[in-house]
């Protein structure tokens, strides 16, 4: 069985969260070895000890297999992060999904996406608002990824199908369970025309700790997120909050002083958040950017680190060029010797999060592995 059936496994089984699967990463790089493992070795790992009993039947082939035919037999696709398609963007997270469920067109992982979120009970001048930007921007070639929760989220979604664009809708449920109910025919027409996503499991329902997780996956994709309309508790502004955690700029929609919807919104404007009035003040942010994405949808951008620029020879671009920039970079730096997380951050110029989530995809791609003492080696 190949690693990445052992990671869907993974990902699927039960007690099986991010940071464990994180840790059996960091620890054993041959993901194929686990479906021997019994539950003595699981337990000796630091499982619980109903965790570890199950985990042996859980893993093996025939088990996973059945599980995926049941994706399959409803159309979803399933990428992970070890997918040479998995989204680059969403590799700089601080914790990116080791899997993502999709239906519909998942080409748009790939394509240029601007998040927009707000409040689940809009004014009218938010829903106007909304429905101009996301309609504006569809027009502008940008896919627009939402939340399809109720209010903003709905209205971002519907305007940029009325312009026949692209959108993406990241759910908090199982990729099968619509949520809200109201939504029924959204969703379906999203799944036929854009794209579905989630990180859950098929059959996953609804509740409030899985919507914020989804959030970190609409800032994740997205080169910037917009805040339409929002109330200074609303949970759109969690979106924000992981933009801004992954160095992705944040713009917000200015309302009136004594709405209490608008009140989220101004709190941002006032932390430096970019100030929006029509679609141009987002796209302008971007053009070099847009231009190149069109001539290539899988470009990232490469400004983001002007001092770790390396010059490859083009026998060594022959060998890593699947790697990511950000991968070359650290691996260029390790072929001159091994070096831990302090000297790599220093030269890479890289902060702690992208330097955490680029190590981490270097060991999934089995080009280096961790010694103690944190120290990188390249394989």
């Amino acid at each position: 069985m190949d690693e990445r059936s052992v990671l869907i496994g993974l990902h699927q089984a039960a007690g099986i969260g991010w940071k464990r699967i994180y840790d059996i990463l960091q620890q054993h790089a041959d993901l194929r070895e686990l479906p021997e493992w019994d539950a003595g070795r699981w337990r000796r790992l630091g499982m619980p000890d109903k965790v570890a009993q199950s985990l042996p039947a859980q893993l093996q082939e025939e088990c996973i297999r059945e599980r995926l035919s049941l994706y399959y037999d409803k159309g979803i696709e399933i990428m992970t992060i070890m997918d040479e398609a998995y989204p680059i963007l969403m590799k700089e997270i601080a914790q990116p999904p080791w899997v993502l469920y999709t239906k519909g067109r998942q080409e748009l992982l790939s394509s240029f996406c601007i998040g927009m979120v707000g409040t689940r009970v809009p004014t009218a001048y938010g829903r106007k608002v909304a429905e101009l930007l996301a309609g504006d921007m569809a027009e502008r070639g940008v896919t627009v990824v939402s939340g399809m929760a109720r209010g903003i989220d709905s209205v971002c979604h519907e305007a940029v199908l009325q312009k026949n664009g692209n959108t993406i809708a990241v759910l908090g449920t199982g990729i099968n369970v619509i949520y809200p109910p109201e939504n029924r025919s959204l969703y379906h027409t999203i799944a036929e025309r854009g794209l579905i996503v989630s990180e859950y499991p098929i059959g996953t329902r609804s509740s409030p700790g899985l919507f914020p997780q989804r959030n970190r996956i609409i800032a994740g994709l997205s080169h910037g997120s917009i805040v339409v309309e929002a109330d200074v508790r609303s949970g759109s502004l969690i979106t924000a909050d992981y933009a801004m955690d992954s160095n992705r700029d944040v713009f917000a929609v200015p309302g009136p002083i004594t709405s209490p919807k608008s009140q989220g919104t101004l709190a941002l404007l006032k932390q430096g958040a970019i100030l929006v009035t029509e679609a141009a003040d987002i796209t302008k942010e971007y053009d070099s950017i847009l231009l190149n994405w069109c001539d290539n949808p899988y470009k990232k951008e490469e400004n983001g680190h002007p001092d770790a620029v390396v010059e490859l020879s083009s026998a060594i671009m022959s060998d890593i060029s699947y790697l990511t920039e950000d991968e070359k970079t650290i691996y260029l730096i390790l072929e001159q010797g091994d070096a831990n997380i302090d000297e790599l951050q220093l030269q890479s110029k890289f902060d702690f999060g992208l330097l955490h989530t680029v190590l981490l995809s270097l060991i999934i791609k089995k080009q280096i592995s961790q010694r103690s003492g944190a120290i990188y080696t390249l394989i």
